[in-house]
Formats: C-alpha cells, sequence, structure tokens
C-alpha cells in the first residue's frame, strides 16, 4: 500500500483523484500541487455565468477549506511542479522536493495561442482557460464595445453569446467553412449559426485571421478574404493543447497527450495520469477527451487503481455547452459517422441530432431537449 501520492494539477482531475483516494480508504499523504494560485475551482462558467458577472469568484470553488482539513489533503496552489525526478522518487516544485509513492499528473490543457509575430505587441489579446483569464476579459464585455472572436468552436461562440448579452458588437471569424467544423455535423452547425445571427452576432465562415494591427487602443484585423475588422478587443479560441511537458521532460511516452493505459498509468508504474492531458486507446485509435466529466471519471479510476484495484477505464463521455437561452447536451463521441438525422423535440428551440456509423448509434446532439439526452445516454450505455 502506497504512503504517499503527490498529485501535479489543482483543477477538476486533481481533485477528484485526492477525494475518491481519501473515500476508497488511504490513509496515507495526499499533495496536491498548482500554479495557479488558487485552490481547485470550476472552469465550465469561466465562458458562461462568471464572465456575465452572474456568478461570482467565491462560488467557484468546488471545496471550502473545512473540507481539505478534514480529509487532511495539502493543497498547495502557488508551487508549481518544475522536474519529476523519476530516479529518486520525487516531484521538484518551485519550493521544494517531495517525495511519492505515486504521482499523478492532471496538469490539464492551455490555450493554443496566435503565432507571436502577430500577436507581438498588442495586449488586448484575450484566451480563456482559467479565472485569471476571464478576469482580465470581463472588463471588456460591456455596452458599446466592439469584440472579434477568432475561432467558432464552443468556447468562442460560448464567449461571443457571453459578450452579445453584455451588450458588446460581436464578429466571430472562423477559417474552416463553417463552425463546429471538428466537433459536430452540419445541423448543430446551423442551429447556432442561426441562433448567433438572430442574437445579433455577425459570423464569418470560410475565412482566417492573417495579421493584426494596433490601430491606438483599437485592434484592426486583416482577414484571407481581404476585408478589415476594427475591434477595442480580441478573443482567441482555436482550441487547447495538454499540458504535457513535465512528462516529455521526465521521459514518459507523449504523442498528443500523456499517453495512459487502460488503468491510467504511464510508461513508469509509479506514474499515472488523468484527464484533459492525457491520450488513450478507444476503439482502436488513440483519443484525447476534454470535458469534466471524463475528467472526474477518469481520475477517480485512476485513484482506484492506484489502490490496487485494477479496472480497465472505458469513458463514458458527455459533455454541455450554454449559449443565450439554448442548452446543448452531448452525449456519445461521434467520431467516424457517417451519416446524421435530425428531429424536432417538443419544442420550437428543440432539435436533437443523432450520428450514426451504419445502424449503430454513436452520439446525439441534444439542442433544449433534456429528455432526448436522457434517453440517448441509457441508448447508449453511458
Amino acid at each position: 500500500m502506497p504512503r504517499r501520492i503527490v498529485i501535479v494539477g489543482a483543477g477538476q482531475a486533481g481533485l477528484a483523484a485526492a477525494a475518491k483516494l481519501r473515500q476508497a480508504g488511504f490513509a496515507g499523504s495526499i499533495t496536491m500541487l498548482g500554479d495557479e494560485g488558487l485552490m481547485p475551482y470550476q472552469r465550465p462558467p469561466l465562458s458562461k455565468a462568471y464572465l456575465l458577472g452572474k456568478l461570482e469568484a467565491d462560488r467557484l470553488s468546488y471545496r471550502n477549506e473545512e473540507f481539505y482539513r478534514h480529509e487532511e489533503i495539502e493543497v498547495a496552489p502557488g508551487e508549481a511542479a518544475v522536474e519529476i525526478d523519476r530516479a529518486a522518487g520525487e516531484v521538484v516544485t518551485t519550493l521544494r522536493r517531495i517525495s511519492y509513492d505515486h504521482l499523478v499528473l492532471a496538469t490539464g490543457a492551455r490555450p493554443i495561442e496566435l503565432p507571436a509575430p502577430m500577436a507581438a505587441g498588442i495586449s488586448n489579446i484575450f484566451y480563456l482557460r482559467n479565472r485569471a483569464d476571464a478576469d482580465r476579459l470581463r472588463p471588456s464585455l460591456k455596452q458599446g464595445a466592439r469584440l472579434l472572436v477568432v475561432g467558432g468552436g464552443y468556447v468562442g461562440l460560448e464567449v461571443a453569446a457571453a459578450a452579445r448579452q453584455a451588450g458588446a458588437s460581436v464578429t466571430l471569424v472562423e477559417m474552416a467553412p463553417r463552425i463546429l467544423n471538428r466537433v459536430a455535423a452540419e445541423p448543430t452547425a446551423a442551429y447556432f449559426r442561426n441562433l448567433h445571427s438572430a442574437k445579433g452576432v455577425e459570423i464569418r465562415e470560410g475565412t482566417g485571421l492573417t495579421e493584426l494591427t494596433v490601430d491606438g487602443a483599437r485592434v484592426t484585423a486583416s482577414l484571407a478574404d481581404g476585408s478589415r475588422h476594427s475591434a477595442d478587443a480580441v478573443v482567441v479560441g482555436i482550441g487547447v493543447r495538454p499540458n504535457a511537458s513535465l512528462a516529455m521532460q521526465a521521459g514518459l511516452a507523449v504523442e498528443g497527450g500523456i499517453v495512459v493505459d487502460a488503468f491510467g498509468r504511464t510508461t513508469d508504474p509509479h506514474i499515472w495520469a488523468a484527464g484533459d492531458c492525457t491520450t488513450f486507446e478507444y476503439d482502436g485509435e488513440m483519443i484525447r477527451i476534454e470535458s469534466v466529466p471524463h475528467a472526474i471519471d477518469q481520475a477517480e479510476h485512476v485513484a482506484r487503481n492506484v489502490l490496487g484495484a485494477g479496472r480497465a477505464y472505458r469513458p463514458r463521455p458527455w459533455f454541455w455547452s450554454d449559449q443565450f437561452d439554448t442548452k446543448l447536451q452531448i452525449a456519445g463521441l461521434n467520431r467516424g459517422y457517417d451519416r446524421v438525422q435530425s428531429a424536432g423535440g417538443p419544442a420550437e428551440s428543440s432539435m436533437t441530432i443523432s450520428y450514426f456509423l451504419g445502424e449503430r448509434l454513436l452520439a446525439v446532439d441534444c439542442l433544449n431537449d433534456a429528455r432526448s439526452f436522457m434517453q440517448a445516454k441509457r441508448q447508449l450505455g453511458l
């Protein structure tokens, strides 16, 4: 039985692993390391209610300090891990060396940034991954402001919706032929294109960003179609990359994420990983899943397996997105689908898009239709 477990990462996966370890009876020491200076908090509201000022910072916290004291979980939120000394079985932080019997990497992901030459010298470019990012962006979402959103994925669309609700003028540009090109079928994209357009968001698809220049307090964006767009602020939501540098420096296998086996173990039997930073085999291919439910499930599996459960992890993927008055709930993974089927729901704004491979149902997108979402989860065995 291990006596000392260190968790690198104080986000959702890190907290889930720590809590499950205690719930499963682990009586040794647990140390969680973070690099934001904050106790574990919810990230999904950052692009929604928190950005709009409808949810304050103190309500983002998952647990109060009493929980950590009672569970004897040491949280060092401002002590970043800088190296893993595998030979010594120690994590090197900015302040000390901490020995471990088992180490869990829950390092999450970070936003993909614009090329350095494009963004050089421009202060009003924003990314959104953590609370500090949201705190920087919030003042720019106000009546009369002009916002340019680069990227038509879920984060970009959620920020566009929040900015528009705050009274800003919003233009969203997407380099791919359509929004949600990588993650959803055309009917889902069409739903959100129509929703945003009806709310006053200008959506420009099939055109990328080629240059940014500073014009006084404003930024002027040149687009691939030859047009120019002036904005007070630019929000970039073009995807994320896993935080895998610590694992890579330690010599662990990294291929588009920290490689883990079915049990959550890396290529070192004493080092495990969970959440957005991992990649693992699913139905014959290596995948990486970015979602809160997956981060929790995988981290809890890892915790049990650290204690010897020996249970393989199979993800039960589901996601959600809130934009204006629409709630999108997704069940399953639509990878490899060969046809989609759309159906209306109980309300005028409801719709369900089902993804099939042959006759096999892979996933569903449920728009304002919670009942169909629950039925689909049961049908998919999630």
